[in-house]
């Protein structure tokens, strides 16, 4: 899993553009009829919208870029000289664009008073990543989803930005003898949190 993040200034004058426009840039599917915001994964990684309001004729492309799209830190190629090795760290050999389904969870960060959007992709999708490790509890009990349909009681041993390291406990025995492992960190489920496993 990769994380990006990107000022959320930058971001709110995209989602702007979006809402100020009545026509919309395709998808794969076909034409689109809301704002949205589109990841390009090409020179740098930026977020744009998705808006066509007729104040420019370039079309969403992976070979330039416009400096008033907002870049994601450490990735900006008018501004970081190792743009393309952290381009890289994050996506490999993958460019292209990338329709995304989290204008309105962006939008309520900003309204809370945000100032950084961080972004978390595994190449597959694409979703607002709210906690940061300093917001879990090292020693604490959370929940896991096991793979197997449930979840698994663990304990925090450590954290970074993007994974948890946990050991199994108060599980049967067999699980709770297993080594401690990693798990993406936005997979910790409080243990209130009766969110879907």
């Amino acid at each position: 899993m990769s994380l990006l993040s990107f000022t959320a200034a930058s971001v709110a004058a995209q989602i702007a553009h979006a809402r100020g426009c009545s026509t919309f840039l395709p998808n794969w599917n076909g034409p689109v009829g809301k704002p949205a915001l589109i990841l390009i994964v090409g020179t740098g990684v930026h977020l744009r919208s998705n808006g066509i309001d007729g104040s420019t004729t370039r079309i969403v492309t992976t070979e330039r870029a416009d400096p008033t799209y907002a870049f994601a830190k450490g990735i900006n190629p008018f501004r970081d000289p190792d743009w393309m090795a952290a381009r890289q760290a994050a996506f490999r050999d993958l460019t292209g664009q990338f329709y995304t389904d989290i204008l309105d969870d962006v939008q309520m960060l900003i309204d809370r008073g945000h100032d950084t959007i961080r972004l978390a992709t595994d190449g597959h999708t694409i979703c607002v990543f709210l906690r940061r490790a300093a917001d879990y509890l090292i020693g604490g009990t959370y929940d896991v989803p096991s793979g197997l349909g449930g979840t698994f009681r663990v304990i925090l041993k450590d954290a970074t930005d993007t994974h948890a390291l946990v050991q199994n406990s108060g599980n049967c025995e067999d699980f709770d003898d297993m080594l401690p492992y990693r798990v993406p960190l936005d997979a910790l489920i409080e243990i209130d949190d009766r969110r879907a496993a």
